[in-house]
């Protein structure tokens, strides 16, 4: 007899996901008490914690003047590097 797959709602995974990261129990406690598979809300916490990670990503004022200057020194020597293939050109 074949069993239909079940889907769940994006609601439903991410509150899945909140009862695992706000509780710190094991994924595979919450997963027994909701009767879900293991792997399943495994990637669910993966993908999860992925997306809070990549939107987290903030600049500090330092790393933001750091950038500002090398960005600023990358143009300069872009210049230099042009100025001495003409050069080289001529001479040749």
């Amino acid at each position: 007899m074949a069993r239909t797959r079940r889907e769940f709602t994006p609601d439903y995974k991410d509150e899945a996901v909140k009862l695992v990261i706000s509780t710190g129990r094991a994924v595979s406690v919450v997963a027994r008490e909701l009767g879900i598979n293991e792997a399943s809300l495994g990637r669910w916490v993966t993908a999860f914690k992925g997306r809070q990670t990549s939107a987290e990503v903030t600049v500090t004022e330092s790393e933001r003047a750091e950038l500002v200057r090398l960005r600023k020194e990358d143009a300069d020597l872009k210049l230099d590097r042009a100025f001495l293939k003409k050069a080289s050109i001529f001479f040749a």
